[in-house]
């Protein structure tokens, strides 16, 4: 009876919370932009990283920029936590609602609104897909070059906050190097411009901070993105290797040599094998890691470094080598990379995938270590790399269903983590820190820095409402990680620094 009181009593004030902001934000919205029923708010508990859950008090949908402004002036005037959210693909936990505030779904804001063949730019809102962008810009024999693999679902507005890349982010860049200017709603409400379509801006250069950022300082409305040219031709060498490390080596090779590819991805033999009854790529299921290198450009610039790809590749080590031979497979050799996740599905009850970057000569040691975790942790690992950045996206195969297994792939995914921390890299490339990274951010950055970001976060967001408690851990939360990471005396990864 006593031990019931203060659940039915917490329950009764979330109701009571949940009627308030209803009724505030449909001050400033059509009934058909908010959604409060359980079953409503069901579909929006979590993004990609479906291991976190939690439902929020209320979601909106605005339509228009003034309703995004209208709605984060509401939240700030009841003192509401706001997470912003794009298509849901994200994998870090990064658009998880607060279960005391409001998500700003951000999916109806989905305009094309210019196409500039002249000037190369597209303006767009951040609720258009990213391959729609190209598919837009293609009559002008342009494109949008940073492509994720979901690229088909996932929105301009979630690639900003990320800062995404894809699997030709070596040569065009990832999100940031491809984002001119923006629009964007501060946590006041009003709309505030950064960067633009000329070479300098002027005030303070504050765009490159936004990129990135997760919506912890804005919530973007506008995006002004570089178009490039399609090029003339593309091909695609697939290289197979016996070894892991060669492979690798031929990653370094490739970028000593001068030759920076469109795209350099690397698979391991769990992945290709995963893989390739799914999609019919072609693959060498008797290699233990492929290279697929593509080049592009007028046809003689393709012919020459085509060329040099396979003669530096051969003399790495490569037992084979095929170039594409025509557009369809050259598709067909990036479909097999692009549908990794759902091959893992297909095999797999649950993947974890995880996101770290590394220099690229420590690919090799990397896929040994992780070679050892899976006997550590009685788990299987297929490994996708963006090989050319160090960008490594292992995939834990794991049943959900199965006592303790989730616990295991989280142990796991960590440990993966702090191997690249611990040997010169990030806990993140590409797919943000959410609530997936906070442990292992404790790792790589020091009280001091923490702090740096949360004055950054501060400046912006000054009430704290926007995305609150992701991204950046706390200075107690990695306090406590440190007091578990040491274990009856002893570091569990004494090669790492201490913080």
């Amino acid at each position: 009876m006593h031990a019931a009181a203060p659940a039915a009593a917490d329950s009764q004030r979330h109701a009571g919370r949940r009627l308030e902001v209803a009724r505030a934000l449909g001050a400033v919205l059509p009934a058909d932009c908010l959604l409060a029923r359980e079953e409503e708010l069901r579909p929006y508990e979590c993004d990609g990283l479906a291991a976190h859950r939690q439902q929020p008090l209320v979601v909106a949908l605005p339509r228009t920029e003034r309703e995004v402004c209208d709605i984060v002036r509401s939240c700030r005037d009841l003192g509401v936590p706001l997470v912003a959210r794009g298509a849901g693909t994200g994998l870090s936990g990064g658009a998880m609602p607060h279960g005391e505030g409001v998500l700003l779904s951000l999916a109806r804001l989905d305009r094309i609104l210019e196409i500039d063949a002249a000037a190369r730019t597209a303006r767009v809102q951040p609720g258009v897909r990213n391959l729609a962008v190209s598919e837009a810009a293609a009559p002008c024999g342009l494109y949008y070059a940073p492509d994720p693999s979901s690229q088909l679902a996932c929105t301009i507005g979630g690639n900003v906050a990320e800062n995404s890349g894809g699997v030709h982010c070596l040569k065009y860049g990832l999100t940031v190097h491809n984002v001119l200017g923006l629009r964007a709603c501060t946590i006041d409400g009003e709309l505030i411009e950064l960067g633009g379509a000329a070479l300098d801006s002027p005030g303070l250069d504050l765009l490159a901070i936004t990129l990135g950022s997760e919506g912890l300082l804005l919530i973007v409305t506008e995006v002004l993105l570089r178009l490039v040219p399609k090029p003339e031709r593309a091909q695609v060498v697939m290289a197979s290797f016996d070894d892991v490390g060669k492979a690798g080596d031929g990653v370094a090779a490739l970028i000593a040599a001068g030759i920076i590819p469109a795209g350099l991805e690397m698979m391991d033999r769990q992945a290709t094998a995963a893989v390739e009854p799914f999609v019919r790529a072609g693959y060498d299921l008797n290699a233990e890691a492929i290279l697929l290198a593509e080049s592009d450009g007028t046809p003689e610039e393709v012919d020459e470094e085509v060329a040099a790809i396979e003669s530096v590749l051969r003399a790495a080590g490569a037992t084979a080598l095929a170039v594409s031979g025509s557009e369809a497979e050259r598709l067909r050799f990036w479909s097999g990379r692009k549908n990794a996740f759902p091959a893992a599905g297909r095999i797999s009850p649950d993947y974890y995938c995880m996101d770290g970057t590394i220099p690229r000569r420590a690919l090799g040691e990397v896929l040994r270590a992780i070679g050892q975790m899976e006997k550590k942790y009685g788990l299987k690992c297929m490994n996708v790399f963006h090989a050319g950045d160090g960008n490594l996206h292992p995939l834990i195969l794991f049943d959900a269903n199965q006592p303790g297994e989730w616990q295991r792939a989280d142990r796991f995914g960590t440990e993966i983590l702090e191997l690249c921390v611990g040997l010169g890299g990030t806990v993140t490339g590409e797919h943000g820190v959410g609530v997936e990274k906070l442990n292992p951010m404790c790792v790589q950055f020091s009280d001091a820095e923490r702090a740096a970001f949360f004055a950054v976060k501060a400046a912006f967001d000054p009430y704290g409402l926007l995305n609150p408690g992701k991204a950046i851990p706390t200075l107690p939360r990695c306090a406590e990680y440190g007091r578990q990471r040491v274990h009856r005396g002893a570091l569990a990864h004494p090669e790492l620094p201490r913080f």
